[in-house]
């Protein structure tokens, strides 16, 4: 066993005091020891340099009394056993040493010291986001209606041990849902377990939820503890919880009624002090109907429904998302990235298929085509503009022009009118005739018109690099676009800067 951090002994007796600074020095703890005057002057009120205090004889109960108020945030351990109760009672008392220094006894202790100083960094780290509207705020951003009704339920649902069903949309935040009912609820100080019931096969998935023992099944080599032991006085979150198996809803349906289970091989029972919150974006009604779904088990999980609403229902809350998205993903990149009007107009308008995750996704993207600029409309990428190489081929063309302007440079209006000479047919009816740009034509045969642009990019962009001579920011300035677009189209066409 292997601890860590600054131990400081106070103890009068020296030969004690080099017995236990050895044992606590083999453990891992860097040890401060000595006469007891000079202990203490490492034990101030304004920098308490101590993670756990071994306790001695001060002379009187009350000395050790004191110290115990004054350093409440530091765990003490007792040499010999106190009589005063108050010391006992103390919250940072984590007991004694029943006589000659022992191994077993020592590790023991300083386990209860570890789990002190976790609880204290706990209650540090809420105190420090404040309360659990501010903390709600953070996780689930937006002020919308249907956002804000999100806020209010967990608000709600999270102070009691209820079972809460999640529902919505893939990349809505489900999981995000429940942990934020756990962050702010009694059960805070104890671990949060996610399993992905769908991500795990059927046949796996009891002995991932309730362990097994060993010898249970080819292949248990040792004992396993399941997910329900894993968090226990904490909450299990079952993921996808429409995708599990028939089997398996029967059993779980008995440990959510009874509160208790066993591993797979073991005929002992388990106690099962734990909150479920269960998700999924499937439709639990009709499952039931279809009999893929228990219905008795759907009631025991839909105590506290929450709807988790899909983006484009909240397209207000767009701008607060991309702002925190930039953030977040700008510190992992060391650069940021703001987004013109036009650009967050244009993006409160797309459907969001892949709901906020697709947002995420995004932003990544963006921040890593355009670092420190200014992302306007036609920045984004096409399917966000609304624009499709199969959906509309005469704006896609518009496009093209637009793109491959050439204006102030002669020569690659030839090239153009050659490239569309490869490709002679009859002009389309109507067509009007387009004095230098490329006016596509139609075969009589019909022509891909995907592939005729491909063609047509690659080709402008081999002869604008030879005619800048390799020089990618160069070429670019030929063809009117950003060095980055260049630079992500050579990519996609596997074109080299040297060839």
């Amino acid at each position: 066993m292997h601890f860590s951090g600054n131990l400081l002994i106070l103890e009068s007796d020296a030969q004690l005091r080099t017995t236990l600074e050895t044992i606590l020095s083999f453990l891992g703890y860097s040890c401060q020891s000595g006469e007891l005057a000079d202990c203490l002057s490492y034990f101030s009120s304004d920098d308490e340099s101590a993670d756990v205090c071994v306790l001695g004889d001060l002379g009187s109960e009350a000395k050790a009394s004191e110290l115990l108020r004054d350093h409440a945030d530091t765990p003490f351990i007792f040499v010999s056993e106190p009589e005063d109760q108050a010391i006992l009672k103390a919250s940072n008392y984590m007991g004694h040493l029943s006589g000659k220094p022992d191994y077993d006894e020592i590790v023991s202790l300083l386990h209860f010291c570890q789990s002190f100083n976790t609880m204290k960094t706990l209650r540090r780290r809420r105190e420090g986001s404040g309360n659990d509207e501010r903390y709600l705020l953070k996780v689930l951003r937006g002020r919308g209606r249907a956002i804000t009704a999100v806020r209010r339920l967990i608000e709600q649902v999270a102070p009691t041990d209820a079972t809460v069903l999640v529902l919505g949309e893939s990349g809505t935040g489900k999981e995000v849902v429940a942990r934020a009912i756990h962050e702010i609820s009694k059960r805070r100080a104890k671990p949060f377990v996610p399993v992905n019931c769908g991500a795990i096969p059927g046949e796996l998935l009891e002995s991932e939820l309730f362990g097994h023992e060993k010898g249970a099944f080819t292949g248990a080599f040792t004992a396993h503890e399941g997910r329900f032991e894993l968090a226990e006085g904490g909450t299990l979150f079952l993921d996808e919880i429409g995708d599990m198996p028939l089997a398996m809803q029967v059993k779980l349906l008995r440990v959510l009624q009874e509160r208790q289970f066993s591993r797979v091989g073991s005929n002992k029972l388990i106690k099962a002090d734990v909150r479920v919150i269960a998700a999924t974006h499937q439709n639990l009604e009709k499952m039931v109907e279809d009999g893929t779904f228990r219905q008795d088990l759907y009631y025991r999980l839909n105590v506290f429904p929450i709807n988790t609403p899909p983006l484009r229902e909240r397209a207000d809350d767009i701008p607060l998302l991309l702002q925190s998205l930039v953030q977040k993903f700008g510190a992992q990149e060391h650069c940021t990235l703001k987004f013109t009007q036009s650009a967050v107009e244009t993006l409160m308008q797309d459907p969001w298929k892949g709901n906020v995750r697709e947002l995420s996704n995004l932003v990544e993207r963006l921040l890593i085509l355009h670092p420190d600029e200014i992302v306007d409309r036609q920045d984004l990428p096409p399917s966000y503009r609304g624009e499709s190489l199969e959906s509309n081929p005469a704006d896609e063309r518009e496009a093209l022009l637009d793109a491959f302007s050439c204006d102030d440079d002669p020569d690659l209006s030839d090239v153009i009118a050659k490239e569309a000479a490869k490709h002679p047919a009859p002009a389309i009816a109507g067509e009007a005739d387009m004095a230098g740009a490329f006016a596509p034509q139609l075969d009589p045969n019909g022509v891909s018109l995907k592939d005729m642009v491909a063609d047509m990019e690659k080709s402008m962009i081999r002869q604008a690099l030879e005619q800048s001579g390799g020089v990618v920011a160069k070429a670019s300035e030929i063809l009117g676009l950003r060095r980055t677009t260049l630079v992500e189209k050579m990519k996609k066409y596997g074109i080299s800067a040297q060839e």
